[in-house]
């Protein structure tokens, strides 16, 4: 294969290799009333962020009992939830990993949650780093994350691809200097197509011409 495809392929979790959005924001919305925020559809607020980030921005005049009730409740919920796949993204995953492609899992979910995911659906092996919230400082939109995946990969960031859902996502990868495909499975097409190189519905019929071409340069609408 030739050098200039050997590029590299970071991938977002929660949205971009799981379906677990819509499942996130029943219980965001309902623990936002539950917590009393005060803020309609308190899920939208929060997507892509970790949660000391939630609780910093949110919660920072609360008690640290009620903090600690708010961790504890979310990672309970996240140890009965489920991962339904995005359609596509595991063979997508596993084409690039054929043709020597780096792949790495960039995400503001926490080991606990990544350690049961990865069992559940035989993820172990698949990405060359993993980068989650426990490895970082500061979280989507900082570009920390993205910026820590190439270093661990010894890539540059202009050599990068990012898939991602969320506007703190998107924006993290933007501003590490990678080129950045949106998923349509969290925000709407019309709301990410100026944000984004270009954005997809899923993976689903993606081929690895789809993926040379983004990272070459070619804006060729995809219709699959």
């Amino acid at each position: 294969m030739e050098q200039q495809f050997m590029k590299t392929a970071f991938f977002d979790f929660d949205g971009v290799v799981v379906d677990t959005e819509p499942i996130y924001d029943i219980y965001w919305n309902e623990a936002g009333e539950r917590y009393q925020t005060g803020i309609p559809n308190f899920a939208s607020h929060i997507k892509g962020t970790t949660l000391p980030y939630i609780l910093d921005k949110y919660f920072s005049d609360r008690s640290e009992e009620f903090k600690e009730m708010v961790t504890r409740e979310s990672m309970d919920f996240e140890q009965e939830m489920p991962f339904p796949p995005v359609p596509g993204a595991m063979e997508f995953i596993h084409l690039l990993k054929s043709k020597g492609v780096k792949v790495g899992l960039v995400t503001s979910s926490d080991d606990v949650k990544l350690k049961r995911a990865f069992r559940l659906l035989k993820l172990d092996n698949l990405f060359d780093t993993v980068v989650s919230a426990d490895r970082i400082t500061k979280g989507k939109p900082d570009p920390m994350c993205y910026l820590l995946a190439a270093s661990d990969l010894h890539v540059s960031p202009a050599d990068c691809l990012v898939f991602e859902d969320s506007f703190a996502g998107i924006q993290s990868g933007t501003n590490a200097g990678m080129r950045v495909i949106g998923l349509s499975t969290t925000n709407s097409e019309e709301s990410l197509k100026d944000k984004v190189y270009q954005v997809i519905p899923d993976f689903q019929n993606i081929t690895f011409e789809d993926y040379k071409q983004w990272q070459n340069g070619n804006r060729e609408h995809i219709t699959h």
